[in-house]
């Protein structure tokens, strides 16, 4: 079969994309008349269907919406999406014990519509000769499809599948082993960007709580393997810590104790718990020294902005305020909106960042200007878990001279804002169209946000329940002193 006469019924097959039960064959970007592109946004306000298994079809209409949709689509070789979803495939095949001598990759032209006809026929040939076994050809489907995405290399390219909800969990619990280490889950897209100890942070409950954990723990082994060598990380140690549902398998850790030199082995097991109401809440606030304001956010989430002024004006009360701590350690990002909300108290008219695409061509994204000033000095603390809109943040800040950043560096995870397409299992796939530059246009994806003063966590000092940061942050405030 030619090029041509493949990418001819590519072409009309795309008319049932994301609608019908017809595989949404097409060249990228291409509609049916009047009928939706093969990325189709889910709708708003109605939750997705739910999820059906992966099949080729599912992974061909993710390959054209990337295509079509991602930041270097137009550019992108096709063909490092196939390798790398080939590659997981055989993997996956010798994992299950049902390797085939055929499964050798088919020769690739560069002509998208026809590599993709000789990947996708060589798929369903080679899944014709295993056993038809349901959950082999999902796991199959899932593992290719999740290599395709991952080839991207883009710390906002997800594809969100099989997230389910514990049975019998309440609103307020959560699932997992009940503490915060210091290293979060994105570390293994940017491995060189962690550090050694690995240590307990926080014990918020459940097993971490009941095995007797606490803060300046030090974490010696995760199930058996070391969470640095050397000074490098062992990543699938750290992911070990952040199990999802239904992911129930033990957790072993050898923990030393720092105050008595103790090492023991603990044993913990993932499941539903209820943390400590103020450590979830998204925004926190206290007053300090003579008239500071410290104010936690953790999430630029909808209303964040608003949430954290109220909180202010509420210390207002208390007397005048001369200084604001903005803590964003841990803030995962959110909505850029959110943040360009947040900075309209502190600068306007101010250009916050750009959203470019790969022509150079940028959006500019500027301070909400109809929110008043607050006219106050300001420090903002960040860390490794500063990430996405959390750095939009922190980078407009430091470009734009309002305050000083004290802590860590960010974690370098804000390639541009993902948009949401939903694929026709009901699984959502995301990524970005265009990429981040701060107000300096300069990159700070990979890199993070330096800040203006280091000072890191230690096991020592979260052991002492001691703040180094918060207390050099107060020191560069009128009225600030140590605490």
């Amino acid at each position: 079969m030619s090029a041509k006469t493949v990418a001819a019924g590519l072409v009309l097959l795309l008319a049932a994309a994301c609608t019908g039960q017809t595989p949404p064959r097409a060249l990228p970007g291409q509609t049916s008349a009047g009928g939706p592109p093969v990325c189709a946004e889910p709708p708003r306000g109605t939750p997705p269907a739910a999820e059906t298994p992966t099949t080729i079809d599912v992974v061909e209409q993710a390959y054209l919406c990337i295509l079509s949709q991602y930041y270097s689509g137009p550019t992108l070789d096709a063909r490092t999406l196939l390798n790398a979803g080939f590659l997981a495939f055989t993997q996956e095949l010798n994992r299950s014990g049902h390797d085939l001598a055929e499964a050798t990759m088919p020769a690739l032209s560069g002509d998208r519509a026809a590599d993709w006809a000789a990947f996708e026929k060589l798929y369903r040939r080679l899944t014709d000769l295993l056993p038809q076994d349901t959950k082999l050809h999902e796991r199959l489907a899932d593992t290719t499809l999740q290599a395709v995405v991952d080839s991207l290399d883009d710390n906002h390219a997800r594809w969100a599948h099989g997230m389910r909800r514990a049975p019998s969990a309440y609103d307020d619990e959560q699932y997992g082993l009940g503490f915060r280490p210091s290293l979060g889950p994105q570390v293994g897209g940017n491995p060189g960007a962690a550090l050694p100890p690995l240590f307990v942070t926080s014990v918020l409950g459940g097993a971490a709580e009941s095995a007797g954990l606490r803060p300046g723990d030090i974490i010696e082994s995760v199930n058996g393997s070391a969470p640095f060598v050397g000074k490098d990380v062992t990543p699938a140690a750290i992911t070990a810590l952040y199990p999802r549902y239904p992911q129930a398998s033990p957790v072993r850790l050898r923990v030393l104790r720092q105050d008595t030199g103790r090492r023991r082995e603990v044993t913990l097991k993932p499941g539903l718990f209820q943390p400590d109401p103020a450590a979830m809440q998204t925004v926190t606030t206290a007053r300090l020294g003579d008239g500071i304001a410290h104010v936690r956010l953790r999430g630029f989430g909808p209303d964040a902005a608003d949430r954290v002024l109220k909180a202010i004006s509420r210390l207002k009360t208390g007397g005048e305020l001369t200084g604001l701590v903005m803590d964003l350690r841990g803030n995962g990002g959110g909505s850029p909106v959110e943040v360009n909300r947040l900075l309209g108290a502190f600068a306007h008219g101010k250009v916050t960042a750009y959203q470019c695409a790969p022509d150079g061509v940028c959006d500019t994204m500027r301070t909400d200007d109809g929110v008043a000033l607050l006219g106050l000095p300001f420090v903002v603390l960040t860390d490794r878990g500063c990430a996405s809109a959390c750095e939009h943040f922190s980078a407009a800040v430091k470009d734009l001279g309002l305050g000083k950043l004290v802590g860590t560096r960010s974690a370098g995870a804000v390639s541009g804002p993902a948009q949401p397409y939903l694929l026709r299992n009901n699984t959502m796939l995301s990524f970005p169209s265009k990429h981040h530059l701060a107000p300096n246009r300069e990159v700070i994806d990979r890199v993070g946000v330096a800040p203006d003063l280091y000072v890191p966590a230690t096991p020592e000092d979260v052991a002492a329940g001691r703040d180094a940061a918060l207390a050099k942050a107060l020191t560069l405030l009128p009225g600030g002193r140590a605490s």
